[in-house]
């Protein structure tokens, strides 16, 4: 039997079986009867021992056979509840917590696969379509009889058709390496008025124009990454222009306290509609009045990188008019 093959029980009934025998030695030589009596005491000793024993040894390898089938996913009438005794209740215990692990586990990948699965298909979506649109350009360009001014114009949707795709590459880059935790924020120190003037750099052509006006309020400093926070707030700016009509107004008030920085980015648009707000830091989502060339991912990668930097951000509709964003960097106090 497997059971006498364990060197533990081997051991501990012969340890008994030299006391027994040693017991009834000395017994026996005071009395013969006391001799008896204390062989069938140590016999019956060593048998409660054996099937105790045996009765435990059994339960542990019920425990193991469950384990087993647990961890091949078959957790089917299975119930760790009747090994709630003694030391098999303690036992009982970690196995529970280790298949309640498991299966958040188990949970988590299928998550991951979804969503792994879920974004490659957005991203060959978002990819596809410039991609078609260059091959019709590219096929236009290849006309011998196309005039020079029309070649001009299809040259230049081309370019920005290019710039359109690789800014999404970098941006799914950013986006993947904060997602793998392998970015290291700095922390430096610059003052709000420069922060949002690199910020809103980039953006000052396109909103002249667009005869739009930019006003920034700011007072105090910033502590943290310099070069992702003003990608974050930009992408938040450059969200407010594409969605504010020409002659508009975009606001940015920013200011320091003793517990956070914050920074308030208001346009003067149509405002954020109701069903898109629980959904406007999605990856990929697109609003019922985002543009065409929209790809979506530009608030969530600010979200990331804001987030990642202990910060929160908050979007919801200015009650005068247009969308207002709050930013806010939260000081750490350890």
């Amino acid at each position: 039997m497997k059971f006498f093959r364990n060197p533990e029980v081997v051991r501990t009934l012969f340890l008994y079986g030299l006391l027994t025998a040693a017991a009834t030695v000395a017994a026996w030589l005071w009395d013969i009867r006391f001799g008896v009596f204390t062989l069938i005491l140590g016999l019956l000793f060593m048998l409660v021992y054996t099937l105790s024993t045996y009765q435990r040894y059994r339960r542990i390898y019920n425990i193991a056979v469950d384990i087993n089938r647990i961890l091949h996913g078959d957790e089917t009438n299975i119930s760790l509840k009747q090994y709630s005794e003694g030391e098999l209740g303690i036992l009982q215990s970690e196995i529970h917590k280790m298949t309640v692990c498991l299966r958040e586990q188990k949970q988590h990948l299928q998550d991951d696969k979804i969503y792994l699965a879920d974004s490659i298909a957005d991203i060959s979506h978002q990819i596809r379509t410039p991609l078609t649109s260059m091959n019709l350009l590219v096929q236009l360009l290849a006309n011998p009889d196309i005039s020079e001014e029309r070649k001009i114009k299809l040259i230049h949707e081309l370019q920005e058709l290019l710039s359109r795709i690789d800014w999404l590459i970098t941006a799914l880059l950013k986006i993947s390496k904060l997602d793998a935790g392998t970015i290291q924020f700095k922390n430096e120190t610059i003052a709000l008025s420069a922060l949002l003037d690199k910020a809103t750099a980039p953006l000052l052509v396109p909103m002249e124009l667009r005869e739009q006006r930019l006003i920034i309020h700011s007072e105090g400093q910033f502590g943290g990454d310099i070069s992702w926070t003003q990608e974050a707030v930009g992408n938040i700016v450059k969200n407010c222009m594409e969605h504010t009509p020409d002659g508009g107004k975009i606001e940015i008030n920013a200011c320091e306290n003793a517990l956070y920085t914050e920074i308030v980015i208001t346009d003067s648009g149509s405002g954020i509609d109701k069903e898109d707000l629980p959904h406007i830091f999605e990856r990929f989502y697109k609003g019922k009045n985002s543009d065409d060339k929209s790809f979506g991912i530009g608030l969530a990668l600010s979200r990331m990188i804001i987030s990642r930097q202990n910060g929160t951000i908050k979007a919801e509709n200015n009650p005068s008019q247009g969308a207002m964003f709050t930013i806010r960097f939260y000081k750490c106090t350890y």
